[in-house]
């Protein structure tokens, strides 16, 4: 759960504002009670009669007394927020709890709490809630949901405080705010090996540099600080110098996730389209290969990365992966297209040979484009690439002479790279598609140039 902030209203600057704001607040009873006043007020004055002039003054008094007591107390009540969860996946629903706290020493009247969402949160949320006696709290919660990812503020929280007469309403707003973050949503994968794991891209498992026993061990030279309890006593007799094991260097498989966001390589835009399904199949291979201990590292088509994301990526399977996808999700939230155009600087952020796996999410590819693609095979140690079929996402019928013939030559370039190219029609389950992809290399089914 998320803890929001608790604010009091900013008071109006000056003595004038905070008249001219008491006085905006008059109801349509305290500005009829004053009118009444001040007429009788006359009416006595001209007359010369004193006892209407006394109940002129008490309906006139009545009105601005209920707007000055309700400007003084207004400022003694606090209200905040509370966000459960406060990263939520799209179309699921977050609650957000609302707590009014009385600190004054006055009960209050009739309050009417509103909360400003955004619209594709659902509607503005209003509740009337009955006196609050002094220290005393009120609490209601409500529910908001959103099919679209991204980072939506709550807030501010408004008040609507009324006398007890009917005759003044104030609004006051609150200062503070929270944001709810709306994250992709997260396939379960099956836990497939894939072909040529042992190239360093397998189990996550960590391996050392000496693995046979004593004789395998590589020394090196003494140096200060060094523990003694790591000297090597056999080299040490063997060189007349003292000579140390040298440190266990863990290698940890590695995984990187490349995800096309060119504008020109989708078309549509909603929930339902083939960014969104890119956008989602990422974050499930990023976080399925989080729990099965690689090293792992988000690649976005202009070279961009995660924010404190290290040179190698976020580690696996330590008390670590959990922040580490929450800043991969919380990356994958506010992701947008692109206004390049070509692969070409994913393809120079990519190290030679030392990538691991690599799997991507491509939108639409012309022939330089997919000539990229293929370039980027020879840089990592296996290859998987879920293209995105976009005659299929969008279009009803075909315009374009050939589409399908067009997808099959992008996919054969790819497979005649080392690929394990995939074609994704619309509504295909990642979770089949990467079945698939594990039967592909595993050789278990022919690779052919029909499209999934």
């Amino acid at each position: 759960m998320s803890a929001g902030g608790t604010g009091q209203a900013e008071p109006d600057r000056g003595e004038a504002g905070g008249v001219r704001t008491a006085l905006a607040g008059l109801t349509t009873r305290g500005r009829s009670f004053l009118a009444a006043g001040i007429a009788a007020a006359i009416c006595a004055y001209v007359l010369g009669q004193m006892d209407l002039l006394r109940v002129g003054l008490l309906l006139a008094v009545l009105p601005l007394l209920c707007a000055t007591v309700l400007y003084r107390t207004r400022y003694r009540v606090a209200g905040s927020r509370r966000l459960s969860p406060a990263r939520v996946p799209a179309g699921s629903e977050a609650r957000v709890h609302l707590r009014v706290d009385n600190v004054s020493r006055l009960s209050t009247g009739l309050l009417m709490l509103q909360d400003r969402v955004p619209y594709v949160l659902g509607p503005r949320p209003r509740f009337v809630l009955d006196r609050v006696e002094p220290g005393g709290r009120r609490e209601v919660s409500y529910r908001v949901r959103s099919d679209l990812r991204g980072r939506y503020p709550l807030g501010p929280l408004q008040l609507r405080l009324t006398d007890p007469f009917g005759m003044c309403e104030l609004t006051r707003a609150f200062s503070t705010y929270d944001t709810l973050t709306v994250i992709p949503r997260v396939e379960p994968l099956a836990p497939v090996r894939f072909s040529g794991e042992a190239k360093g891209y397998g189990d996550g498992r960590q391996r050392s540099l000496a693995l046979a026993g004593e004789d395998d061990v590589i020394p090196r030279e003494y140096r200060y600080g060094d523990d003694l309890r790591r000297v090597h006593w056999r080299s040490t007799a063997r060189y007349g110098e003292l000579m140390v094991r040298r440190e266990e260097q863990p290698r940890r498989s590695r995984c990187t996730v490349l995800l096309d966001t060119r504008g020109i390589g989708y078309e549509g835009a909603g929930p339902d389209s083939a960014f969104e399904w890119a956008v989602s199949g990422t974050a499930s291979v990023l976080v399925h290969m989080l729990e099965r201990g690689f090293t792992v590292r988000l690649l976005a088509e202009n070279g961009s990365s995660v924010p404190g994301e290290g040179a190698d990526g976020f580690a696996g399977a330590g008390q670590d992966s959990a922040d580490a996808a929450g800043l991969m999700m919380d990356t994958l939230a506010v992701i947008d297209h692109s206004d390049g155009t070509g692969l070409s600087r994913a393809y120079d952020m990519l190290r030679g040979g030392n990538e691991g796996l690599l799997v991507a999410f491509l939108g639409d590819l012309d022939e330089e484009q997919a000539a990229v693609v293929a370039k980027m095979r020879q840089r990592s140690g296996g290859a998987i690439a879920f293209v995105l079929d976009p005659d299929t996402w969008v279009r009803e019928t075909t315009d374009v002479p050939g589409p399908g013939d067009r997808q099959s030559e992008r996919l054969r370039m790819l497979r005649e790279a080392g690929w394990t190219a995939l074609s994704v029609p619309r509504g295909a389950s990642l979770n089949d598609l990467w079945r698939q992809a594990d039967r592909e290399c595993s050789g278990l089914t022919a690779v052919s140039g029909e499209a999934l």
